[in-house]
């Protein structure tokens, strides 16, 4: 495709390589195209008309929207999708226990060790209350970890899913029928996306986090939306859902440019 006109009125890009294109835009459109980044672009802001950037990236200024977690689907229609899509997630003994499986990042280890100590808990839990464990990898589970979650949850009322090989990913039915939320650490979107459910949401960290997902961790912590897994989860708060307000502080925004 050729990046050529006739330009958009309005172009949103997300990541570093968007960021390139969405810059450049700005310029070759005269004004006429209403550019947006999604994440910090780690440049200045000023080559956007809008940057919206999640509260642990420290970014400010006039034109940036700051959200807590972030954007996802994740909302009551959705969930009601993910329930029709997979009713025999229903059929399982409660509570239905959702854990989500991230990856190793920098400063940040998910490994072999730390999947035995993990299925240690919920095990223990599970066999206090009953219910069952339904277990989702992403593309960044380490084959080990997968290892010793089939191994460890053998005979678990429940579900283990780490690729197509499992059949269909069951996330959304995941999500739709948790009644708690387990996450790993590492990842910003898994923990916004859990948060939005309305659950209890628990996590493990057994070691000091960066200083970034740190602080998400505590902002999350802070607004009652994150627990430890090894306490007894407050009841749940409202769900955090941000797409739907920063979508009309854009679209404000974008009126309120064309109007100048």
């Amino acid at each position: 495709m050729a990046f050529a006109p006739p330009w958009p009125a309005v172009a949103i890009g997300c990541g570093r390589s968007a960021a390139l294109f969405t810059r450049m835009l700005r310029g070759v459109a005269n004004g006429r195209c209403h550019t947006v980044q999604i994440l910090d672009p780690r440049i200045d802001p000023t080559h956007w008309d809008t940057v919206i950037a999640p509260r642990h990236d420290h970014l400010t200024g006039a034109n940036v929207l700051q959200l807590l977690g972030s954007l996802n689907p994740v909302d009551d229609a959705w969930l009601e999708d993910g329930r029709e899509a997979w009713p025999t997630l229903g059929d399982l003994p409660g509570p239905h226990v959702g854990v989500l499986l991230g990856g190793p990042r920098t400063g940040i280890r998910i490994n072999e060790d730390y999947a035995q100590q993990l299925a240690d808990r919920l095990l223990a839990r599970q066999h206090k209350e009953g219910g069952s464990v339904m277990v989702l990898a992403s593309r960044r589970t380490p084959a080990a970890v997968i290892a010793v979650f089939r191994r460890r949850m053998h005979g678990i009322p429940g579900l283990i899913w780490a690729s197509p090989s499992d059949g269909s990913n069951p996330y959304p039915g995941v999500l739709g029928w948790a009644d708690r939320l387990v996450v790993t650490p590492d990842s910003v979107n898994m923990l916004s996306e859990a948060c939005a459910v309305g659950c209890a949401v628990q996590t493990w960290a057994p070691a000091r986090l960066p200083s970034k997902i740190a602080y998400f961790h505590q902002s999350l912590r802070d607004a009652g939306l994150l627990h430890d897994l090894d306490n007894e989860p407050a009841l749940p708060q409202p769900p955090l859902r941000e797409t739907e307000a920063i979508a009309e502080a854009l679209r404000q925004r974008i009126v309120a440019a064309q109007d100048a």
